[in-house]
């Protein structure tokens, strides 16, 4: 089937989702500075968004028209709630459809998915079987991808990724470590290769996307050639980097990177709204700005006492009185 995953141009640069990240005003600021090929909402959980969560969970698959192609990520291990997910995802206006098969988080685990579906196959099956019915909703056709582990307690490509394949999803996106190694150790970049060779032996249209411990560009541009993977998809090197999918050659000024930190508390602000709150339920914590702070405000001469300063700031007015004090 032919998506949006077929129309760009190869590498593709792919922003990683990330919980309690990348959030609509962290992907704003992406798209402002340099836009990656393809975002990723947060991911979202399936049985919440099925019961009387339902509305509070809805804010996290907010997006804007600057941030296409979007896809919603899912988690779930209930086929019948991924199916009414991905039914919301067309309703919703997404360009794509994703289920999350690689979170380590032992509250994800002990609901049987995330990583969890890697222990149970058959499950993962249906629950793709299900997602593709949901995309296929209304008048619109949604490609289904993807993002997983190359193991659970060990590498197992040659049993997951063949099963993940066979099911006829659009693309892989292979985080390059085993649940068990968390984020531990370096990514095994070196069986991705494998991985593309078990996707031609089988004969499958899908996207191969690697993932792990890629900083920059230039070095995702390097492993893709190394592999003859169709991608990266980057994380970490977002925080602090809204110019990572720009490609800038030359670092951004500390001054930049403190504009471009205010500016993004202030959207974070104003996006949330009266929903910012301690953290409590399903509302948004102004600390969760707090590792953006550490993020900006690092590799210069006064950066730490900065950043004690920028922890103690209830709002965006303070941070913006704290940054007016330095001079840089």
């Amino acid at each position: 089937m032919s998506s949006f995953w077929n129309k760009i141009p190869k590498p593709i640069f792919v922003q990683a989702p990330l919980a309690n990240v990348t959030d609509v005003s962290f992907r704003e600021i992406i798209a402002k500075h340099g836009k990656p090929d393809v975002f990723f909402t947060e991911f979202v959980s399936a049985d919440g968004l099925c019961s009387k969560g339902r509305e509070g969970l809805l804010r996290d698959l907010r997006f804007t028209e600057n941030q296409r192609p979007i896809v919603a990520q899912f988690f779930g291990a209930q086929p019948e709630h991924i199916k009414k997910c991905a039914e919301l995802a067309v309703e919703l206006g997404f360009d794509g459809v994703d289920i999350n098969m690689g979170c380590p988080d032992g509250s994800v685990l002990k609901q049987g998915a995330g990583a969890a579906l890697i222990r149970t196959p058959e499950l993962a099956v249906e629950i793709i079987a299900a997602a593709k019915e949901g995309a296929g909703s209304a008048d619109r056709r949604m490609p289904v991808s993807v993002k997983t582990r190359i193991g659970y307690n060990q590498i197992e490509i040659e049993e997951w990724v063949p099963t993940l394949l066979k099911t006829g999803i659009a693309a892989l996106i292979l985080h390059l470590r085993t649940m068990k190694e968390m984020s531990k150790v370096p990514a095994h970049w070196e069986v991705l290769k494998r991985v593309v060779e078990i996707r031609d032996e089988l004969k499958s249209d899908a996207l191969i996307i690697g993932n792990g411990d890629v900083m920059t560009l230039e070095e995702g541009r390097r492993r893709t050639m190394e592999t003859g993977a169709d991608g990266v998809m980057f994380g970490r090197a977002m925080f602090g980097n809204p110019w990572l999918f720009k490609d800038w050659k030359d670092a951004p000024t500390t001054q930049e990177k403190l504009e471009a930190l205010l500016e993004h508390v202030l959207l974070f602000e104003s996006t949330w709204g009266d929903l910012i709150r301690p953290a409590q339920g399903l509302t948004k914590d102004f600390n969760i700005m707090g590792k953006h702070f550490k993020a900006y405000v690092s590799g210069f001469d006064g950066a730490a006492d900065l950043r004690a300063k920028l922890m103690e700031a209830k709002n965006g007015k303070e941070v913006g009185e704290i940054l007016k004090t330095a001079a840089f």
